[in-house]
C-alpha cells in the first residue's frame, strides 16, 4: 500500500501490528508507544520529513483512548495528576512544535536530536528501579484485587492527594506544572509525548504509585498530542508547506493498532512487573539511541 503524503510503501497490516505491539508493551509503563514508533516511522519506512512528527503525535491522539478506558473502567485515574500534568505539557509541546520546524528540519540533525533525548529517556528509566522492591508489591497486590479502586482526598494548590490500596499519596502541583512544561517542550519536538519521561519520573521522584501514574499520563500525552497535531497543521497552512502537515492515512492506521494495543496494555498491567517492563524498555531505547547517534 502507498501513503501519498509520507511517501512511505508498505504492507497494509505493517502499521497497524507495529503500533499494537508498541502500545502492547508501553502503556503498562504509563507510555503511549510513541518513543518507539518514531524511529520506526524514519529507519524502517524511511520517513524523515518534518511531518513524522505531527503523524507520530496523530497516533497518540488515536490510540491512547484506549488505554483511558481501561484506566477509567478499574478504577485507577487520577484527574487531578492528569490535569497537572495538561496545565503544564500543554503551552510545552507548543513550544517545542516551534523549535522543530525552525531548529530540526534536516534529517540528520533530527536523528541526533533523537538519540540524545532517548539516552536521556535510557537514564531515567533505569534510575527509577531504585524503588524495585516498592513497585515489585503493588503490582503483586493488583494481580490479586480486581476492586481497587482510587480516591482523591484533597485538592489544593499547595498539594493534592489521593488514597490507593489503602496508602496515601500526594504531590506538589506547581513543581510538577514546571516539569510538565519542559518535558512537553522537549517532546513536542521528538513526537512522543512527555509521559516518556513523566512516567518515571512520577515513579521514582514523586513515589507515586504505578497503577494510579499510567492513566493520567496517557490523559495527558492525549491532549498535548492532539494540539501538537493542530500546530504543525497550522503552521503548515500559514506557512503554506505542506510538509509539515501529517499523513492523515498512516496515522490513522498506527492508531487503530494502537488503540486496541493500549487497551490491552493498559489490562495487561495488573499482572506484570514493572521493573521487568522498565528493564526491557530502558535497554530498548538504549539500543535505538546508540543506532541513532552512531548513524
Amino acid at each position: 500500500m502507498h501513503f501519498p503524503i509520507s511517501g512511505v510503501d508498505g504492507p497494509v497490516w505493517l502499521p497497524a501490528l507495529a503500533a499494537f505491539v508498541a502500545a502492547t508493551v508501553c502503556v503498562p509503563a504509563g507510555l503511549s508507544g510513541g518513543v518507539l514508533l518514531l524511529p520506526f516511522l524514519m529507519s524502517v519506512l524511511g520517513f524523515v520529513t518534518p511531518a513524522v512528527t505531527p503523524t507520530n503525535l496523530l497516533y497518540n491522539v488515536f490510540s491512547t483512548p484506549g488505554g483511558v478506558y481501561r484506566f477509567v473502567r478499574e478504577q485507577r485515574m487520577s484527574w487531578p495528576l492528569a490535569g497537572t500534568i495538561i496545565t503544564g505539557s500543554l503551552p510545552g509541546v507548543l513550544l517545542g512544535t516551534f523549535v522543530r520546524l525552525r531548529y530540526l528540519p534536516d534529517p540528520r540533525t533530527m536523528r541526533v536530536f533523537a538519540g540524545a533525548v532517548l539516552v536521556w529517556l535510557a537514564i531515567r528509566l533505569f534510575w527509577s528501579l531504585r524503588s524495585a522492591a516498592r513497585a515489585t508489591m503493588v503490582q503483586a497486590s493488583m494481580a490479586h484485587a480486581p476492586a481497587s479502586g482510587l480516591k482523591t482526598t484533597s485538592i489544593s494548590l499547595a498539594r493534592i492527594e489521593y488514597e490507593f490500596q489503602g496508602r496515601c499519596y500526594g504531590f506538589r502541583p506547581g513543581p510538577l506544572a514546571a516539569v510538565s512544561l519542559g518535558v512537553g517542550m522537549l517532546f513536542g519536538a521528538y513526537g512522543a509525548g512527555g509521559n516518556v519521561i513523566l512516567a518515571p519520573y512520577l515513579v521514582s521522584v514523586l513515589r507515586l504509585p504505578p497503577h494510579t501514574v499510567a492513566g493520567a499520563t496517557l490523559v495527558g500525552t492525549f491532549v498535548t498530542s492532539f494540539a501538537g497535531v493542530c500546530a504543525f497543521v497550522g503552521a503548515g497552512y500559514l506557512a503554506n508547506h505542506a510538509a509539515v502537515h501529517p499523513d492523515w492515512l498512516l496515522g490513522a492506521m498506527f492508531g487503530f493498532g494502537g488503540l486496541l494495543g493500549s487497551y490491552a496494555g493498559a489490562w495487561l498491567q495488573r499482572f506484570l512487573s514493572e521493573v521487568w517492563i522498565k528493564l526491557a524498555l530502558g535497554f530498548m531505547v538504549l539500543a535505538i539511541a546508540v543506532r541513532y547517534i552512531s548513524a
